[in-house]
């Protein structure tokens, strides 16, 4: 039996269960957390996909670096370009 704070002793049976509780407590807390910050992600990707920020942010780079490239022939661009336009669309 081990002393606690308010003078009484603990039996090995109720330091488990006390643990046991605490570490189920524990996980429950992590939990809830991950499942509030998953919800908070989804409704940042609603907010972005309604206001249309990844649009116009994925086009200006995607022409930068399109433009940017050396070596690269007309026709070349042009397909990249459509294969842009096209998972955009998606």
């Amino acid at each position: 039996m081990i002393q606690y704070f308010f003078g009484g002793f603990m039996t090995i049976p109720e330091m488990i269960s006390q643990s046991g509780m605490l570490t189920v407590l524990g996980m429950g807390v992590v939990f809830s957390f991950l499942v509030i910050l998953i919800a908070f992600m989804k409704l940042i990707e609603i907010f972005v996909k309604v206001t249309g920020i990844d649009k116009d942010a994925k086009t200006a780079s995607s022409a930068a670096t399109v433009a940017a490239s050396p070596g690269l022939d007309q026709a070349v661009i042009a397909a990249i370009a459509a294969a842009i336009n096209e998972k955009q669309k998606n």
